[in-house]
């Protein structure tokens, strides 16, 4: 069945059809995109079935597609019950029956071209009675009729000579009765065949079925082993805090950007068609609406108020973190789409290796042991990436906030030196500041020093008490421990000592039963075989007993006294026709003869008949001429009495 899918995908995807599909893609269709898949392939193979299915109703889609089936000769496997189930699965898309007929059709596509093309040529028209009370389309209905009834009496006539010329043969009947045996066996044989498939194709959607089974399994097992109340709580939190993120911030935004796109376009189209003229006057507002805002930018910057400084500030930090935001979340969301995408790769991997060598990459303890490793290592990785990722916001807001107070600092220098210079004591701000910054720092040095020595003290001591409390609250845990140590070291011997004796147990039994089994299968084998030599020897001597009592009939016809029996007899027979065709033989030499010596006369005859034709058409030609002179006179004649008349 497997093969049977790679193919049917692989033509699909090829010209002119170019579906671009997947083994998964394929097999996850629905049963109405399975019949429009069925229903392009058919019309690729005849124009006149290019039609959607929905639009058309179930009945006239089944019909259709039965009808066409049957002029390209499709045989369905089984009886009349597989018949109706045939037509059932075909109305109601079911795979195990449209994958056989897409595998079919698609193999023989040029060929089933041709058969679709001459098929309206061959089948019989069903003409309406009305029609036919016409003579042309009577006659015409007729012919066609009568040729047909010919081209059969042909085939039947063929056959019998056919027949004839094999009835001639030795062991005529018992070569038709083997050719009537292997056609029935092949046509067993065919039906097995499609059984076989059937059931592999079962088995293949059980597999599939166990697969998917099984990571639901593994997956719930996982979420089993983490699942602790915090991770959990804290799990879907997070979901919640995504979602109504997306649901209440950037959905909303993107339908209000998208209702003002639509908004701006419908009033576009709503308004007449713009010349030059319009544009130049739109871009010559638009030029003066940027000069207006630019001036009042410059005007802003010029005021340099403190207060919008610092909302500034905050505005563009929280626009920033918004930014950051949507940025976030476009790529959580590109990740869960990237993890959807690589879980369906990883499941197709599977799929495929399992395919190759019908084993797994990874079982038992050595998978769990590597999903363990995984799991450290990615709970090690996001804890660096969350760190990572704080910490680089953390450094963009403070690169930020450091750039525009540098710019505020410059400009305060700016004013305070020029306020300096005005007053004539230029570098007074910059002596008091140093001044002010060392008295700072030796404040700030003498606090350190008396809070460091307070705070150390004070922690030795909570450090001090902390560890007595957990000594007298951990002894009792720690003689605990050490039995369930004792303990643990004596079961783990126990186990490894029946883990070896296990082992070696499962060893011995599995080598003897390798042993059975190529006995056994040697020993079906030599069955096999021993039944082929018998079904075969009793066949030949089913021929033979045959062919004794054949020539026994014959001997005994052949000796007995009874005319009527010699006559029954095969030489008898032989020779009756044998004398039969030696007279036709003479009757058709006699003929022949008579043929040969009337040929000169004949066709001497057959010359004087030609020349009498001709001259008899020379005569007549000479008798219009003739007529035509006659009749040319008279009216001259009479053209002259008239004028003397005159």
């Amino acid at each position: 069945m497997s093969d049977q899918i790679k193919f049917i995908v692989d033509s699909l995807n090829k010209e002119p059809f170019r579906k671009n599909y997947n083994l998964i893609t394929f097999d996850s269709l629905e049963p109405m995109q399975l019949l429009q898949v069925l229903s392009d392939v058919l019309a690729e193979i005849d124009p006149k079935q290019l039609v959607d299915l929905r639009e058309e109703m179930p009945e006239q889609t089944a019909k259709r597609m039965l009808s066409l089936l049957g002029i390209l000769k499709y045989k369905p496997s089984g009886n009349a019950t597989d018949m109706s189930t045939f037509r059932q699965g075909l109305v109601i898309g079911s795979k195990p029956v449209i994958y056989p007929v897409l595998h079919w059709l698609l193999q023989r596509t040029n060929e089933l071209k041709k058969r679709a093309y001459l098929a309206r040529f061959l089948i019989k028209l069903e003409v309406p009675s009305e029609f036919l009370q016409d003579e042309t389309v009577a006659d015409t209905n007729k012919q066609d009729i009568s040729a047909m009834e010919e081209e059969k009496d042909q085939l039947i006539k063929r056959v019998e000579h056919l027949k004839k010329r094999v009835e001639t043969a030795q062991n005529y009947q018992w070569m038709l009765k083997i050719a009537r045996q292997l056609r029935v066996e092949k046509e067993r044989e065919e039906y097995l065949a499609q059984q076989k498939q059937e059931q592999k194709n079962q088995l293949f959607y059980a597999v599939q079925r166990l697969q998917r089974v099984q990571n639901q399994l593994k997956s719930m097992r996982q979420a089993a082993a983490d699942a602790k109340p915090e991770s959990l709580m804290k799990r879907l939190e997070e979901e919640i805090k995504f979602n109504l993120y997306m649901v209440t911030e950037k959905f909303p935004k993107e339908l209000e950007n998208k209702k003002k796109e639509l908004h701006f376009l419908q009033k576009v189209v709503s308004e007449p068609a713009m010349g030059h003229s319009d544009l130049h006057e739109l871009e010559s507002k638009i030029n003066e609406i940027n000069t207006e805002i630019n001036q009042l930018i410059e005007k802003k910057m010029m005021r340099n108020e403190p207060i919008e400084g610092k909302l500034s500030l905050y505005r563009q930090q929280a626009s920033i973190i918004s930014r950051k935001k949507e940025a976030k979340a476009e790529e959580l969301q590109e990740a869960k789409e990237k993890l959807a995408s690589l879980e369906r790769e990883a499941s197709l991997k599977r799929n495929q290796t399992r395919e190759f060598d019908g084993t797994e990459v990874l079982k038992g303890d050595e998978f769990k042991r590597y999903v363990s490793k995984l799991r450290s290592k990615s709970t090690v990785f996001k804890k660096k990436h969350q760190i990572i990722a704080e910490l680089k916001a953390e450094f963009g807001l403070l690169q930020r906030t450091e750039e525009l107070l540098k710019q505020r600092h410059e400009n305060i220098q700016q004013q305070l030196q020029t306020m300096e210079e005005k007053k004539g004591i230029s570098g007074y701000s910059y002596t008091q500041e140093e001044l002010e910054r060392v008295s700072a720092l030796k404040s700030e040095v003498d606090e350190m020093k008396g809070r460091t020595l307070d705070d150390m003290s004070e922690m030795v001591k909570k450090l001090n008490s902390l560890v007595s409390e957990k000594k007298s609250a951990l002894a009792s845990v720690i003689k605990e421990l050490r039995q369930l140590r004792q303990k643990c070291q004596e079961l783990t011997q126990e186990c490894d000592e029946k883990k070896s004796q296990y082992d070696s147990c499962a060893a011995g039994l599995e080598s003897n039963r390798s042993k059975l089994e190529q006995e056994v299968r040697r020993l079906r084998e030599e069955c096999l075989q021993e039944e082929s030599r018998y079904h075969y020897t009793n066949c030949m001597i089913k021929n033979l007993e045959v062919q004794l009592r054949r020539a026994t009939d014959e001997m005994k016809a052949y000796i007995s006294s009874d005319q009527q029996e010699k006559r029954k007899a095969i030489r008898e027979q032989y020779t009756k026709n044998i004398a039969e065709q030696e007279n036709l033989g003479k009757k058709l030499r006699e003929k022949q003869k008579v043929v040969r010596e009337s040929h000169g006369p004949n066709m001497k005859q057959a010359k004087m008949w030609r020349d009498l034709q001709q001259l008899m058409e020379c005569k007549k030609q000479c008798f219009l001429k003739q007529q035509s002179q006659t009749s040319i006179g008279q009216v001259i004649q009479e053209g002259g009495e008239d004028r003397l008349i005159l």
